[in-house]
């Protein structure tokens, strides 16, 4: 017999397992740009209209998702920064459920619109985005320029960001993600 998973807000009594399936789920290696970190966490937790979820199976949190409405310079837009479904129950619909939950709960909170973004070689995420809803906005590309005086490998050009870097990027008005760069004018 199969038990059955429930969604429900994150607490506290659940920090230590979404640490651990985003550490078990996330390769920062090879997304440098999600800075996975208890610090993360943390922002989303004390956010102001957040919406923050996990996925319980009996004791064991099988997925989670974290999203506020934090996102650069627009206040009644969203942002789904985190989503993660343990290996073991993923096709199970277990991120669809989380979705929902998130999704509403922003929209409650006032979300005209709510921003996601996707590595581009995470195909399985982009496709779980445009069941749920998602559909594709901009396109950021990273341009990196090495110092032509030192020698260098191509690994170099992997940006590893420290927790919160990103956030604070887009706070600062450096980027926003539409492809521009520093604050609107207007």
């Amino acid at each position: 017999m199969e038990s059955e998973v429930a969604v429900v807000p994150m607490g506290l009594g659940h920090l230590r397992q979404v640490i651990d399936l985003g550490y078990q789920v996330f390769d920062t290696r090879t997304k440098p740009y999600t800075s996975w970190s208890l610090t993360s966490v943390a922002e989303h937790l004390d956010s102001p209209g957040r919406s923050c979820w996990v996925a319980v199976d009996s004791d064991r949190v099988v997925g989670f998702v974290l999203a506020s409405m934090e996102f650069e310079l627009r206040d009644d837009w969203a942002y789904l920064e985190w989503i993660a479904v343990a290996p073991d129950m993923q096709g199970r619909g277990v991120a669809g459920r989380l979705m929902t939950a998130c999704c509403d709960t922003l929209f409650e909170h006032g979300a005209r619109r709510i921003v996601t973004d996707v590595e581009v070689h995470n195909a399985a995420s982009a496709s779980m985005m445009r069941k749920n809803g998602f559909s594709e906005g901009t396109t950021v590309t990273l341009f990196v320029r090495p110092n032509p005086d030192e020698a260098g490998s191509a690994a170099d050009d992997q940006i590893a960001l420290g927790p919160g870097t990103k956030r604070d990027l887009i706070r600062r008005g450096r980027i926003t993600g539409d492809g521009r760069h520093g604050r609107p004018k207007g």
